[in-house]
């Protein structure tokens, strides 16, 4: 039975937002520093940035679809073309660090700094000050959230306690923030990142069946679409950019393009949303 009891826009019966977390090479360094020293590491991350973005840029015209792109400022900076192709495509740049760096590891003083200097160089690059944040690596403190509102975000898309938007609520002035949960299994990069040295993931384990992996994810779009929910997705071009994967999305794309009532949104949308409905 459908446990939802949002009102989406239109009286659509599920809501979707595609995030594309652009890393290039910043993801291997923060996980693996040595990888400085990594030529062929390194040129994983690249590959993103240099080949597969413009196969999910072209995929995402091809199917109407506006994504959110959460962006490290050192990616922003080393590739400011691409991003700057990516706004004029039409798609939301949001925050995701400075270097990519891990936030749980960080002093509260250290993550405001990496917040302000990813930051002023998305806002610089993209002439926009973005208003989402999604934790680098996935970690973050109870600080990260309380630092995201006082500079005046309005959402983050770093925690997985729900699939439906919610909101985190602070003591005194501090302002609310929203919440766009996530989930493992909408990420393409568990399924699909793969290295022998520095072994990733730590058990080497194999790259997925793509078939099994786009059963999976029509799967759970049908249980989103089901219960009324908010099914957010998490691609890294490094990962489904490849001449072959491409393909999944597309399929993915067009599974979800069949249904006429679906509200697909960017991330701030969705925020946006969900804070009026707190001011009601």
């Amino acid at each position: 039975m459908p446990d939802n009891h949002i009102v989406w826009p239109n009286r659509a019966k599920c809501a979707v937002t595609v995030t594309i977390n652009l890393d290039a090479e910043f993801f291997w360094l923060s996980m693996f520093p040595d990888s400085i020293h990594r030529p062929k590491t390194l040129s994983m991350g690249q590959y993103g940035p240099n080949r597969g973005l413009q196969r999910v840029l072209n995929a995402l015209d091809e199917y109407g679809i506006t994504a959110t792109f959460f962006i490290p400022g050192r990616t922003a900076q080393t590739y400011p073309e691409q991003v700057r192709e990516i706004v004029k495509r039409g798609h939301e740049i949001a925050h995701h660090g400075y270097t990519h760096e891990n936030f749980g590891h960080l002093s509260v003083d250290r993550q405001r700094e990496e917040i302000v200097r990813g930051m002023d160089v998305l806002e610089e690059i993209t002439g926009t000050r973005p208003v989402g944040f999604r934790a680098p690596e996935g970690e973050m403190t109870q600080e990260t959230l309380e630092l995201l509102a006082d500079f005046g975000f309005l959402y983050s898309s770093s925690l997985f306690g729900d699939d439906r938007p919610y909101i985190h609520a602070f003591s005194g002035q501090r302002p609310p923030l929203v919440e766009l949960p996530l989930h493992w299994e909408l990420n393409d990069f568990p399924y699909f990142a793969f290295n022998y040295t520095p072994a990733f993931p730590a058990g080497q384990g194999r790259i997925a069946n793509y078939t099994q992996v786009l059963s999976a994810w029509k799967r759970e779009f049908d249980g989103f679409y089901e219960y009324g929910l908010h099914y957010v997705t998490q691609f890294d071009p490094q990962t489904i950019g490849t001449p072959g994967r491409i393909g999944l999305l597309e399929k993915l794309f067009a599974y979800i393009r069949q249904r006429d009532d679906v509200w697909i949104c960017t991330a701030r949308q969705m925020a946006e949303f969900t804070m009026r409905g707190q001011q009601k």
